[in-house]
């Protein structure tokens, strides 16, 4: 029991870290030189390829780059506009063999006068050279770090900041339809990136790796890393694909024993949700210099290594790098999802009683403040677009209330369906997208549902008060009040667990819709109490469980006495209820002692001394009280 309590323990603190890490990675990514919305200059043109070839060394701060980049006009077109930080300097614009003139300007804009107007549909393409010191947001964007002595150079571009080291299109609109990345770096390295490795062709003192990834994918998820690093592959049984890692020699060892566990998870998910949405190509790990991970399509960048990093940003490849976020008020649809798999695993590799524990670590977190929604309200804020608590945790526990509201076929149903929807596939989504998917497969409306859990802040608190006849008919009265004025009442079934004084337990699913709601229900034994969400199904807080009116009452007028006692128990009966049976049940719910005849006193001198629980049966009801035995 110990070292189980210690197991979970030390579980529930991993995934928390790991939730803050993830977190605080695209906070600081995000900071600096950041605006948290798309440029309305770059809407005019679709991206269908590029060709990106960079020149690095990581022992330096710079950067070159020749970038061409294919593109349809979406309405007719005499110039092109690119994000590009304004100090990386663009030396050259070629068309065909032809300059090309360009401005950079002042708001991150690299413009491109165009030699004839393009017409709608019409395509094109422009190569742009350029090269300077790249601007890293916080931690990301473009990083020149080192570990044990050698540099690494490595990018993190999420949200916007791939303008940062190179002339793209940041939106949550345009995917581009295929890549090609050239990296030139010194030949004692190697460079991580995108989609399946090509060729590495050593010229010299450097070597050209050419990386290709043929998916949809938006600029924020293109990435390079370089290092001295040493390259291992783990094996997917009965796949064309492999797990590609770029580690750090010096630890090489323990990240083949952390990355080992890849294949399973990869098994699970695949077989839980779909296959492996970029079987073509690779999944992979590359190491970088940060303390959170990345989830780059088909190598996310880890810094750490914790099994939960790891199902988190393999998830993301489905959540977030094959259907992304459409919005950033709808980030849950990457975070969230990817936090709820981190349970997933746990609870498809640990059991379910290491789950609960997890899902009770979000609700902690979630109801330490009184108020928060799903929902990014305010996209200007980088700490509300990556929290924690909202964004991670409570998006895991909303999908997961979703899950027990609908069950387990039903919810991974739609669940597959939103991923293969066509117009979502490799492609953008928002949050009525998934909504549409669920109440299709469910054949329910979810508007309240959404509407208090997503849009909604703050959470319930519920208050049960139960009564049990002679007849052994249950009565449950459920009233629940909220932390937070946006939501009048949370809507949901409620689970709770009821006990009876012979260890009998059974969980029962209340179909709660409005305050006040009683249940009556036939139970085939005596309950000595009612445990509500047992199993941490539901974000809640400071729920109680009383004996009812009735009881309560009966408790009042049939007195019990002396307590602590020694030898005998007195019983006064001022109620109208007449006494059918007391019984004794030790703390493990085991009848120990029972009378049907004498009811005025009790001779306990055989009893052990302890707590026990002394169970009164009346034509009015039953209760209970403890006793204790001196």
């Amino acid at each position: 029991m110990i070292l189980f309590s210690e197991i979970i323990s030390a579980q529930e603190t991993s995934v928390s870290d790991s939730t803050d890490l993830l977190s605080q990675k695209e906070k600081l990514s995000a900071s600096n030189k950041i605006a948290f919305k798309a440029n309305p200059n770059t809407s005019d043109y679709d991206i269908y390829y590029h060709k990106l070839n960079w020149k690095v060394d990581p022992a330096k701060a710079e950067i070159a780059g020749r970038i061409t980049t294919c593109f349809s006009a979406k309405e007719n077109l005499d110039q092109i506009t690119f994000d590009l930080a304004d100090n990386l300097i663009v030396s050259e614009v070629r068309q065909r063999g032809v300059n090309l003139s360009f401005i950079q300007n002042s708001l991150d804009e690299l413009v491109i006068e165009l030699p004839k107007t393009l017409e709608l549909n019409q395509k094109d393409s422009v190569t742009i050279i350029y090269s300077g010191n790249p601007v890293s947001s916080g931690f990301g964007s473009f990083e020149i770090t080192q570990h044990n002595g050698t540099p690494i150079l490595w990018t993190l571009s999420e949200p916007y900041g791939a303008k940062g080291w190179w002339p793209c299109k940041q939106d949550l609109n345009d995917k581009i339809d295929s890549i090609d990345i050239f990296i030139e770096h010194p030949s004692k390295y190697k460079a991580a990136s995108n989609g399946l490795l090509i060729s590495e062709k050593i010229e010299g003192n450097s070597t050209l790796t050419h990386w290709k990834h043929k998916y949809p994918i938006p600029a924020y998820l293109i990435a390079i890393a370089v290092t001295n690093y040493v390259a291992y592959v783990d094996l997917v049984e009965n796949e064309p694909y492999e797990i590609l890692n770029y580690v750090y020699p010096e630890n090489e060892v323990s990240r083949r024993n952390a990355t080992a566990v890849t294949p399973s998870l990869m098994k699970l998910f695949s077989e839980l949700i779909e296959p492996y949405p970029f079987s073509k190509e690779k999944y992979g790990h590359a190491e970088f210099g940060w303390s959170g991970a990345m989830e780059h399509t088909t190598m996310s960048f880890m810094g750490s290594w914790g099994r939960s990093i790891i199902a988190h940003e393999l998830a993301h490849q489905w959540f977030g790098n094959k259907v992304t976020c459409g919005s950033w008020q709808d980030i849950w649809l990457n975070e969230g999802f990817a936090s709820y798999m981190e349970g997933i695993t746990i609870e498809n590799l640990d059991g379910p009683a290491a789950a609960a524990s997890w899902r009770r670590s979000l609700i902690n977190n979630i109801t330490s403040v009184s108020g928060g929604s799903v929902f990014v309200k305010d996209t200007s804020s980088v700490n509300q677009i990556f929290n924690s608590r909202l964004s991670y945790r409570k998006g895991a526990m909303v999908l997961h209330m979703l899950r027990y509201k609908l069950g387990d076929e039903t919810f991974f149903d739609a669940i597959r369906s939103y991923l293969n929807d066509p117009k979502l596939s490799y492609g953008y989504a928002k949050t009525g997208d998934l909504i549409a998917h669920v109440e299709e497969k469910s054949n329910q409306d979810l508007t309240e549902f959404f509407a208090d859990w997503f849009y909604g802040e703050g959470y319930p608190e519920y208050k049960i008060s139960w009564f049990q006849d002679d007849k052994n008919r249950l009565s449950i009265t459920v009233n629940q009040s909220q932390s937070h004025p946006s939501v009048s009442f949370f809507e949901m079934p409620l689970p709770v667990r009821i006990k009876g004084t012979n260890g009998e337990s059974e969980i029962l699913r209340l179909e709660i819709s409005e305050n006040g709601q009683t249940f009556d229900l036939d139970v085939p034994f005596l309950i000595s109490e009612i445990d509500i969400d047992p199993e941490n199904n539901i974000i809640s807080k400071n729920n109680s469980s009383i004996l009812g009116i009735h009881g309560e009452v009966l408790k009042n007028q049939i007195s019990i006495y002396p307590n602590p006692v020694q030898s005998t128990l007195f019983i006064k009966n001022e109620s109208s209820a007449e006494i059918y049976k007391i019984a004794i049940y030790n703390m493990l719910g085991k009848e120990i002692m029972k009378e049907q005849n004498n009811f005025t006193k009790i001779n306990i001198e055989k009893l052990q001394p302890g707590v026990h629980l002394l169970w009164v049966q009346t034509s009015r009801g039953n209760f209970h009280k403890t006793i204790i035995k001196s």
